[in-house]
């Protein structure tokens, strides 16, 4: 039985991360030095973590986040390649620590309380992967800041096109909820 539970995963994760690349590459809005918003790219790697729970969802997100840095790299020191990349989208798995308060308390969340849940699961796998690249943009990218703190630069830098792929994917996510819920 946990073999085949392991191969769902497995296969599931794969067809994710597919997913996930694929919207990826329809960009929406492309920021000058890396960042984008896209047709919800995150949102596969984000389901995965909500209904396997944190641990694999770091895991796809960090599979995730090695083709990403193939595909279309950003690249100007390996610390920051491990930041913006593997860390940044590995940590959007943290929104699977929604799965994981709810498979404990399953019998006692209401279904409002489970759209709360899983917003505040995007929340925190989106805030996971904003602070990785928010250190990167600190550490490597602060002479782009000019005359701002380069906190106050990476901050809005990131948080302008993050903050917008966290409305599309918690629009997203929350219709999708329910029949994702029966599978």
């Amino acid at each position: 039985m946990n073999q085949k539970k392991n191969l769902r995963f497995l296969v599931e994760g794969g067809i994710m991360i597919a997913l996930a690349t694929i919207l990826s590459l329809t960009k929406i809005y492309e920021a000058p030095f890396g960042g984008s918003v896209t047709a919800g790219s995150m949102i596969p790697i984000i389901i995965i973590a909500l209904r396997w729970g944190t641990l694999r969802g770091l895991f796809v997100g960090v599979v995730y986040g090695i083709l990403q840095s193939i595909i279309d790299p950003y690249i100007v020191h390996p610390v920051q390649f491990l930041l913006d990349y593997p860390i940044a989208f590995g940590l959007l798995g943290l929104a699977g620590i929604s799965k994981d308060i709810r498979k404990t308390d399953l019998n006692k969340i209401s279904s409002g309380s489970e759209y709360a849940l899983v917003i505040i699961g995007v929340l925190l796998g989106i805030l996971g992967r904003f602070f990785g690249h928010l250190l990167a943009g600190v550490v490597f990218f602060a002479e782009y800041a000019g005359d701002l703190n380069p906190w106050w630069y990476s901050t809005l830098y990131n948080g302008s096109y993050l903050g917008i792929e966290f409305i599309i994917s918690v629009f997203i996510i929350v219709l999708l909820w329910r029949p994702l819920k029966r599978i």
